[in-house]
């Protein structure tokens, strides 16, 4: 299996036939992802946002999205904003060569800290990061202003 950067370090799209194949993986953590699936992420790209897909014989198995950026809390940091394996290949290595890059280009940018949220009802996907080491330091708050 390959890890396929879909974006360069400036957002620019490397590989857009990659990108459309990772909409019905990305679909399975994001099912509320607008229509105009390509639209909306090269809007992320556009924001910071930078994605690699885990892919095998043409095949998308898994989805990192992620952004370097800095803040008063962690000085530079790398944010993933998601962070999907393919739900009929879990527990097969996927989610942690995606990881494992992420953390790889983190290191590379020179942040002091890698970061993920993760939904409080995925408790399988906790076991994941507990085992690779990560921690909860914080709870995250939110208001739906819609």
């Amino acid at each position: 299996m390959a890890v396929i950067d879909i974006t360069d370090r400036e957002g620019k799209l490397l590989e857009p036939e990659w990108l459309a194949k990772a909409e019905s993986v990305h679909r399975q953590l994001r099912p509320h992802l607008p229509v105009d699936y390509v639209g909306t992420m090269r809007r992320v790209f556009v924001g910071g946002g930078r994605m690699a897909v885990a892919a095998e014989q043409q095949q998308v198995h898994g989805v990192a999205v992620w952004r370097c950026y800095e803040n008063t809390v962690n000085g530079l940091f790398l944010y993933v904003d998601d962070l999907i394996t393919d739900e009929s290949l879990r527990s097969r290595g996927v989610g942690k060569q995606l990881l494992d890059h992420c953390r790889a280009i983190a290191r590379h940018l020179g942040c002091n800290v890698f970061a993920l949220d993760s939904g409080t009802q995925r408790t399988q996907a906790h076991k994941f990061y507990f085992r690779e080491q990560m921690h909860i330091s914080a709870f995250h708050f939110i208001e739906e202003l819609k």
